[in-house]
């Protein structure tokens, strides 16, 4: 039927079998059993233990960095990692931005190709 538009039904990254989402408690109580398996602790010292929580600020760094080193527009690319967090805008995806030495590098080297009139991009 033309001039029609199927209605977009959402889907997620974890899902049962029916397309349903995960229970939180189901993919929670699965990374700890996955990271016990592994052997994966926190380190001597640590507040606590690698939580599924940090995979979210992993991802986050590391595609702000990952974007610095192809050379690509962060500051456009920004509103696409809010998406990728299934944020709204970039309010709630600030909190998963922390500097690392890696990222601190990467923008280090825009700033001074900046700073010295290269490109930019």
């Amino acid at each position: 039927m033309a001039g029609l538009r199927r209605a977009r039904l959402p889907s997620f990254l974890l899902a049962n079998r029916d397309g349903t989402r995960l229970a939180s408690s189901t993919v929670q109580s699965a990374f700890d059993a996955l990271r016990r398996i592994a052997g994966v602790h926190g380190t001597a010292g640590a507040r606590r233990i690698p939580r599924l929580h940090d995979l979210r600020h992993s991802f986050a760094v590391h595609s702000l960095t990952a974007w610095y080193r192809q050379g690509a527009d962060v500051q456009r690319l920004l509103p696409v990692l809010s998406t990728y967090l299934g944020h709204a805008n970039l309010e709630g995806t600030k909190v998963y931005l922390s500097m690392t030495p890696d990222l601190l590098q990467q923008a280090s080297l825009r700033f001074e190709r900046y700073a010295g009139g290269g490109q930019h991009a």
